[in-house]
């Protein structure tokens, strides 16, 4: 019998990703401000390798618009 994935398991869950804020948060709510600190990223056109994670899969979406998201596998 197959053991069953725990949640957050699965689809993407355990990979990295290289983030890259494409787009400068100035004049954007305080909301996307905070969450583009809390990803870690400081300055426009900054790159970093995250977790991948359901958490951070919901960060990413809510900026969605400032930021490339790419598989860390990938060039």
């Amino acid at each position: 019998m197959p053991k069953s994935k725990a949640k957050g398991e699965g689809r993407g869950a355990g990979g990295k990703l290289i983030v890259k804020q494409s787009r400068s948060s100035s004049g954007r709510p305080e909301m996307h401000c905070r969450t583009l600190r809390a990803l870690g990223l400081r300055y426009h056109q900054q790159v970093i390798t995250i977790n991948d994670s359901p958490a951070i899969r919901g960060m990413l979406h809510q900026v969605r618009h400032l930021v490339t998201v790419t598989p860390a596998g990938a060039k």
